[in-house]
């Protein structure tokens, strides 16, 4: 098992339950969540800065 640090920009959602399926999503693309955290959001462009520890699992 491998872990990663990686950040993710999520289209912001109409609620907060819409918000945590979105980022949930998208992080499972990268591996399995451990744990998450926005640190960022751009009302601008409507976009939250997530930064997450995912988990791999090991080739070989």
């Amino acid at each position: 098992m491998t872990t990663h640090f990686i950040t993710a920009e999520i289209e912001l959602q109409e609620t907060p339950t819409e918000l945590e399926k979105a980022i949930t999503a998208e992080l499972q693309k990268q591996g399995e969540p451990l744990r998450w955290a926005i640190t960022a959001v751009d009302e601008e462009s409507q976009t939250a800065t997530v930064e997450a520890v995912v988990t791999t699992a090991s080739v070989g």
